[in-house]
């Protein structure tokens, strides 16, 4: 195993953005439509506007080489971004973190808010988290939401428009290790990433749904072919999941914030203990009871939220790191050295994403409370495929 503690590389000349305000955009940004499957701070709040985003004709098939040169501003003054989905008829639901308030963004038309969820209880990193569309959107309108209410943190689905429909509930809350990321994997089932709560029991308690990574049907229940038949658990000994995605070969792979040690990328296999709290990084596994990440950072070089992936690499948004790690991932599932981009460049950075086009989508996480604002902050950025 490798464990990175690099000097970031810095590949882009600082640039500025000239716009600002609320929700503004640079002309000429080009917005991907389409599908796809899918620990710290303390936020604070600010009010949405509306912007217009120029259209682009996306190609066919991703190449999965992403132009980091090429990066634009899609839109500004966002309230806390974390979850992004795309739409299949066009355009990219977005979630405001504090506001419960989810945004439309579509090419040539003002971003708008399309639905408030009920019942969100923003505090410290609880609030509107999570954002994934239905593998079937197209035939029932559904998107998902993991969000904090008052007594817990919950699964719900809902059409824009329509009353939200509590799926799944009991994951404990708190203002740290809340967790939230959620992703229709290739098998058509809603995996969840949940943080611990600040119990550190509970990620070995396979009776509790914290700390673990669940596996659903698109209905909320346990999904067949789990582990333990009946248990929404997939995997346990998790800290604080926030990133999830899957290789082209159908490989999970997660992101998850350690404590004071190692933050970690990990190979997600069905009924694997990742071992917290016993272990935090790298641990002797001749007794068979843990896995071991393919790749740590300290805490303060990653604090890792959202991962996506290309064909041949792995990106990682890094919060307390304010950096875009580059990771190559290779044809048997291990990873290559990483790489940083973009170092202080953004800011924090919440969620990264691939489109259907092939295009990388990123947000910041400046106005959490944690960060320091840049002019425009918090914002969505695009950059382009070859």
């Amino acid at each position: 195993m490798r464990s990175a503690h690099l000097r970031p590389v810095e590949r882009l000349r600082p640039r500025r953005s000239g716009h600002s305000g609320i929700l503004a955009v640079i002309t000429g940004a080009a917005l991907a439509v389409g599908t796809v499957a899918g620990c710290s701070g303390s936020e604070s709040t600010r009010p949405s506007g509306s912007a217009v985003v120029a259209s682009a004709t996306a190609p066919s098939r991703p190449s999965g080489v992403i132009d980091l040169e090429g990066g634009q501003d899609l839109v500004q003054g966002i309230e806390v971004p974390w979850g992004l989905a795309f739409l299949p008829e066009g355009g990219v639901l977005v979630a405001e973190r504090d506001s419960g308030a989810i945004l439309r963004v579509r090419a040539g038309v003002p971003a708008e808010r399309v639905y408030q969820v009920p019942g969100v209880a923003a505090a410290g990193e609880g609030g509107l988290l999570g954002l994934a569309v239905s593998p079937q959107y197209r035939e029932n309108g559904y998107v998902y939401a993991y969000f904090t209410a008052a007594a817990d943190n919950r699964i719900v689905r809902f059409r824009l428009g329509g009353q939200p429909e509590v799926l799944f509930s009991g994951i404990a809350k708190a203002s740290n290790h809340n967790g939230g990321r959620i992703a229709f994997g290739p098998d058509g089932m809603l995996y969840v990433g949940t943080g611990d709560a600040g119990s550190r029991t509970a990620s070995q308690d396979p009776a509790s749904p914290n700390g673990k990574i669940l596996r659903l049907t698109s209905e909320g229940r346990p999904a067949p072919g789990n582990p333990t038949p009946g248990s929404p658990v997939y995997t346990l000994g998790h800290r604080n999941v926030q990133g999830l995605d899957w290789d082209s070969a159908g490989r999970l792979f997660a992101a998850e914030f350690g404590q004071n040690r190692f933050d970690e990328i990990n190979r997600i296999e069905p009924g694997h203990n990742y071992g917290w709290p016993e272990v935090e990084g790298i641990t002797d596994t001749r007794s068979g009871r843990f896995t071991n990440p393919l790749l740590t950072w300290s805490p303060a070089d990653a604090s890792p939220s959202g991962i996506a992936i290309t064909a041949n690499t792995l990106y990682v948004a890094a919060l307390r790191g304010e950096r875009l790690w580059t990771i190559p991932l290779h044809a048997d599932g291990t990873l290559g050295d990483p790489s940083a981009q973009f170092a202080a460049r953004f800011g924090r950075l919440r969620t990264v994403a691939v489109a259907p086009d092939g295009a990388l989508w990123l947000t910041t996480s400046n106005t959490d409370g944690r960060g320091g604002p840049h002019p425009g902050d918090d914002r969505v950025i695009r950059f382009p495929s070859r």
